[in-house]
């Protein structure tokens, strides 16, 4: 049963409750370190612990990190909640290139905003976490997270619900999910205690960080600097911590500093039959709507991508509104767009128009003129065939369909436009586009649609990654993919190559023939995880891939995925393209997305590779028109010269293709 707290639901408290304090000055130049914040630091760390044990420190490899996750999986199994200080040191052993430093008694910076952007901020106030694959798991267990308030991460796509007291309930659509929703609660765990030491180090800082004053003054400069210094944390970590936490980051730090943090965790079901539930339920209103549509036997392509660059390229909403939006952009309302529409225009800096209005619109959306013309953008998209459907039921995942007949070619992106776009209007196929799930959900998202459409004609997966030979922004094309759940290793026989994507990138390079590993989750890597993948020339480092390609797998045999074999798909029935593009070099220690941001310079890699899928789907469809369409019209021409009549092809015509027909 729920645990009662007799304190009253809660939302965010104003940050303008807090009353200021006097005599700020006489805090300014007091000592800032002390032994016993020391001693109270070390206490904490790993080395007490291995001592205790006995234990000496050692290089953490794949090893230690299955036996992270044997751990908290087995704890997991409780009926009960678990306290995640029994997780501590296991996360210590795995020596985390996510968290180098772990073990320090001072923040790991990198490791704490990595952890805030992917949780939401109710976790300040929460001590419980309740994990479960759908709603009816929760109200079963008398949690009625239907009346919670929805909450959500600024960095991860996944439904939270907050009680307004102090517990956070969360739906998992894999096993994926617990891979990565505990590690970051521990990490976020380990964080907040060193920060909660470092504040109470010296009693003067509380009394610092529950002041309010003019944030332009000398003295709140000051404060801000003595503040740093104790809590070491360098001024740019903490401009990045301003940046996650806004106008909070006083109040956020003073709420750390109250209380330590122990996380307790309970899963509520999590069983294999669940997960296909919770699938079948997010695939529901996609159905209808293709029902709705009469679209449900047309042929598909699909696309894991997000759910802004292929709209944004093939509908033109963004582009018929690029005088509104330069207006916006050089309003001043946000200086750095201001600066950087001047640089576009003047030329003084490469990069794509196309880009910076899309990237600008995404601002422009927050304003109130904005959010009108995303009302409007609803029914002309769908004047043009394209469809959203929202995430209702557990997944965090959109859908779109496009229809490829009702598209306007003067509407799409110049990058994507093509000799033949008219021929499009005979085209019967669509594109089913989602916003990418994280891990094994892709294997089961996957596979539902395969059960539930007609025919597949390309499956096409853009996703971020880990590069460990590149920089951030490169994109990367693989031919070989490691799956790590399934152990299974995947030759491919990519569609995409340097050439498909170069020409449309401009800060970034191409690597293609790397090889990719699907791994379990992003802090459950190490240095010697990677050595061990880059000695075989292991390049890219991600999520998906292989959960994905264990889908098409049982597409094309009678049995399950295998475990542990080498399987040949140089010859599928199918177009199959994976991309990615690098956001993360964990080779350099610290840069990671929690230390930075691809920021509107992402927009670059992101737009090259959707821009070379849009391309690739609107080829083989106008080569498939021309093809079919081009005889059917020759035999109707002989037939009519020999009868003396004129009789076109029926637009209605069935579309059944051979799986082989499109040309590759």
């Amino acid at each position: 049963m729920p645990r009662k707290k007799p304190t009253p639901p809660r939302r965010i408290p104003d940050p303008d409750a807090f009353e200021p304090r006097e005599r700020i000055e006489e805090f300014v130049n007091e000592e800032e370190d002390s032994e016993r914040l020391q001693e109270e630091v070390a206490r904490e760390s790993s080395d007490e612990y291995m001592v205790e044990r006995g234990e000496g420190r050692h290089e953490a490899g794949k090893r230690d990190v299955e036996l992270y996750i044997r751990t908290y999986n087995t704890l997991l199994r409780s009926s009960g909640e678990v306290s995640l200080k029994a997780l501590v040191q296991a996360h210590y052993n795995i020596d985390s290139s996510l968290h180098p430093d772990a073990r320090s008694p001072y923040p790991d910076m990198s490791a704490l905003i990595y952890c805030a952007l992917r949780l939401p901020s109710a976790i300040l106030y929460c001590t419980h976490v309740l994990l479960g694959q759908s709603e009816e798991v929760f109200l079963k267990q008398g949690f009625q997270v239907d009346r919670w308030q929805a909450v959500t991460a600024p960095a991860r796509r996944r439904k939270w619900f907050y009680d307004g007291k102090e517990t956070l309930a969360v739906y998992v659509a894999s096993v994926s999910d617990t891979d990565d929703i505990v590690p970051i609660l521990v990490a976020f765990q380990i964080e907040w205690n060193k920060l909660y030491y470092l504040i109470n180090a010296d009693p003067t800082t509380i009394q610092l960080l529950s002041t309010r004053m003019d944030r332009s003054s000398p003295v709140f400069a000051e404060i801000t600097r003595v503040l740093r210094q104790r809590l070491h944390i360098a001024a740019d970590d903490w401009r990045r911590l301003e940046v996650v936490w806004g106008d909070r980051l006083w109040e956020n730090l003073l709420i750390i500093g109250r209380q330590r943090k122990s996380f307790t965790l309970r899963m509520l079901g999590g069983s294999h039959v669940g997960f296909v539930r919770a699938t079948r339920k997010w695939w529901a209103p996609v159905e209808r709507l293709l029902d709705s549509l009469g679209l449900r036997e047309r042929p598909v392509y699909f696309v894991s991508s997000n759910t802004h660059s292929l709209v944004n390229l093939t509908s033109g909403s963004v582009l018929r509104r690029e005088a509104e939006l330069i207006d916006f952009a050089l309003s001043g309302q946000d200086q750095y767009l201001a600066k950087e529409c001047r640089k576009l225009q003047s030329g003084e800096v490469p990069g794509n128009w196309q880009n910076f209005l899309y990237f600008a619109a995404r601002e422009w959306a927050r304003t109130p003129e904005g959010q009108e013309a995303m009302r409007q953008r609803v029914a002309e998209e769908q004047e043009r065939g394209i469809w959203h459907v929202g995430a209702r039921h557990g997944l965090e995942i959109d859908a779109q369909i496009f229809e490829l007949a009702r598209l306007h070619p003067t509407d799409v992106d110049p990058r994507c436009r093509m000799p033949g776009m008219d021929l499009l209007a005979r085209s019967k196929a669509i594109v089913l586009n989602i916003d990418y799930p994280l891990g094994m959900a892709a294997y089961r998202m996957l596979r539902e649609i395969m059960e539930n459409t007609s025919t597949i004609l390309g499956i096409y997966i853009l996703g971020k990654a880990a590069t460990l030979n590149g920089s951030i922004g490169d994109v990367m094309i693989s031919n070989v993919v490691l799956d790590e759940h399934s152990q299974n290793t995947y030759w491919l026989d990519n569609c995409f190559s340097a050439q498909d994507v170069q020409p449309y990138l401009i800060y970034g390079s191409v690597l293609d023939n790397q090889k990719a590993v699907s791994g379990k989750g992003t802090f459950l890597q190490n240095r010697q995880y990677f050595d061990f993948y880059y000695s075989a020339n292991y390049t890219v480092v991600e999520m998906e891939s292989g959960p994905y390609l264990n889908a098409v797998y049982e597409d094309q045999y009678l049995t399950r995925y295998p475990i542990g074999e080498n399987i040949n798909f140089a010859r599928l029935p199918y177009d199959l393209g994976i991309l990615h593009y690098a956001s993360d070099t964990p080779y350099t220690r610290g840069k990671n997305l929690g230390a930075g941001s691809l920021s509107y310079f992402g927009m670059d890699s992101t737009y090259a590779c959707a821009v070379a899928i849009v391309r690739r789907i609107f080829e083989r469809e106008i080569r498939y028109v021309q093809e079919r369409y081009g005889k059917a019209e020759s035999r109707e021409e002989a037939a009519a010269a020999r009868d003396g009549r004129q009789s076109p092809p029926e637009s209605g015509q069935d579309d059944s293709r051979p799986m082989e027909a499109s040309l590759t």
